[in-house]
């Protein structure tokens, strides 16, 4: 199957298009390659492109004032990838968009994007739905923070994504739940998954 191949049945699952509107969003995407920890992103800078994931994993992450990391989202095939409330506002991001292991990607230019969704409406509700889909999972994992143990925020990371621990290293999974790696450590040693 072509990397566009994998593009096209990944967004027919998010919604239908017409083979019209399905090759001309298509044809806005090309392949890149990035080597492991390259940043993609960088806190200040308007997010230029929206990514498919073919391989790899990547992460968003807040760098505070004191110079600490917060892991904010891990992206990995197939899903979307990059700083997206800076491309839909075209604002400068808040935080930093880095590949953790050498990735590649299709991307599409915000641009073309944004043309292709005022010319097909179609296009435009597909781009709509799946940032409903986006804030639905960001407004729960507001929820986990805020209101679950250590635990539970660990045992539902589980329950979504059990491949993370084989992908990431802890120290990001760890800040990605909101714990210190000690209390991260001890989880993953006393929980059974």
């Amino acid at each position: 199957m072509t990397e566009e191949q994998l593009l096209l049945n990944f967004i027919k699952q998010l919604h239908p298009l017409t083979d019209e509107e399905a090759n001309a969003f298509i044809s806005g995407w090309k392949p890149v390659t990035l080597k492991r920890k390259t940043l993609m992103t960088a806190a200040g800078e308007r997010e230029r492109y929206l990514y498919f994931v073919l391989e790899g994993v990547q992460r968003a992450f807040y760098l505070t004032s004191e110079g600490r990391e917060a892991t904010i989202v891990f992206t990995y095939p197939p899903s979307f990838s990059g700083v997206a409330d800076s491309l839909l506002t075209a604002t400068p991001s808040e935080y930093f968009m880095e590949t953790l292991t050498a990735s590649r990607f299709l991307r599409i230019p915000a641009e073309e994007m944004f043309r292709l969704t005022k010319l097909y409406p179609t296009i435009q509700q597909m781009v709509l739905n799946t940032t409903a889909m986006i804030l639905k999972g960001v407004l729960y994992r507001q929820i986990e923070l805020q209101c679950f143990t250590n635990e539970e925020k660990f045992r539902a990371l589980m329950k979504r994504s059990p491949h993370i621990l084989n992908l990431v290293p802890h120290k990001y999974i760890a800040s990605y739940l909101g714990m210190d790696a000690t209390n991260f450590s001890k989880l993953l040693g006393s929980v059974r998954i």
